[in-house]
């Protein structure tokens, strides 16, 4: 005898059927109900920190599970990046990694991890433009007239960066390798120490981030000279880029990146960039990275593999050509 389906039972499970068909393919990938962990291996307030803050609301509502950011400081980054590349393969961590991950492994002698073997990469974000700032009273209103004072004042100019090896003092070695100028580094624990020494005039010159020094700009007690990227920042649309200047082979980008451990699945990693992108379409995404000075770019699972490749190869070159090293 055959029986007909109980109406009262049918129309849930429908309705539950056609809900979950609805959701974005993130979601139906994921564990039901879970939170996505975000872990950012800097300090809240920090660059790639105000990055995974504007990317989570738009990621949540793409993928249908709240997004959790967690900070997990120390050692450039490499105690974050481990507890991501350890974490189950099941997309519900995932980590934002900086330019800092390809220079890691030039500075540090041992890292518990292969920087591209061991993760997957998801999508490149965005690129942070870096700007060369001197001090005010340094007698130079240009970049042609840095050069020129530097190459009659040689070793007498100190350079300022966040720590050895980070994106600001290779982008310092960069124009040192460039121009042939004679300049002394001197290694901050980080940009806060960076920029007041700047402002009080301890050391005369440095890259910085340009959401970083646009109040010390304003003020006048910091002086812009170029942007480091091959396009003019929008937040600094007067200041040449260093080609412009006169250095016409110089190009340094900063970047952000999302990444998960190694071994994801195609279907829930095409998802994740799907979902990455309408997030950082999103006015408020938009927004928020704009105010920081950043440059949203697209380069997703495809092309950021190749990506992490040749930014590995020339950050250890200029690794080498530092001589920075840390443990």
């Amino acid at each position: 005898m055959k029986f007909a389906p109980s109406k009262r039972k049918f129309v849930p499970l429908l309705m539950a059927t056609l809900a979950f068909a609805s959701l974005p393919a993130s979601a139906q990938l994921l564990a039901s109900g879970k939170p996505i962990r975000l872990v950012v291996p800097l300090t809240a307030g920090s660059t790639v920190d105000a990055v995974a803050r504007a990317l989570g609301p738009g990621l949540g509502r793409a993928t249908g599970h709240p997004v959790v950011v967690e900070n997990v400081v120390g050692a450039g980054g490499i105690p974050g990046t481990a507890q991501v590349v350890k974490a189950p393969k099941d997309g519900l961590t995932l980590g934002m990694i900086s330019s800092n991950h390809v220079i890691n492994p030039g500075i540090f002698k041992s890292i518990p991890y292969d920087s591209l073997k061991d993760i997957t990469p998801i999508a490149v974000l965005v690129t942070v433009p870096l700007v060369l700032v001197v001090n005010a009273k340094l007698p130079v209103r240009n970049l042609q007239e840095l050069l020129a004072y530097a190459k009659a004042h040689p070793g007498a100019l100190n350079y300022g960066s966040a720590g050895n090896g980070s994106t600001l003092h290779l982008a310092g070695e960069l124009m040192i390798a460039e121009t042939g100028i004679d300049m002394k580094h001197v290694p901050y624990r980080g940009t806060g120490p960076l920029i007041t020494d700047l402002v009080g005039g301890q050391v005369q010159l440095g890259f910085v981030s340009v959401s970083q020094v646009v109040p010390q700009l304003k003020a006048g007690t910091l002086r812009a000279l170029a942007v480091s990227t091959t396009a003019r920042s929008s937040a600094l649309p007067d200041v040449p880029t260093m080609a412009e200047a006169g250095v016409p082979a110089y190009s340094f980008d900063a970047w952000i990146a999302l990444i998960g451990p190694a071994g994801l699945g195609k279907a829930l990693v095409d998802s994740y960039a799907a979902a990455v992108k309408s997030a950082m379409t999103s006015p408020e995404a938009q927004a928020a990275i704009a105010g920081q000075g950043m440059m949203i770019v697209e380069k997703g699972p495809n092309e950021a593999p190749a990506f992490f490749q040749s930014e590995l190869a020339k950050h250890q070159k200029l690794v080498k050509l530092s001589g920075a090293t840390l443990n």
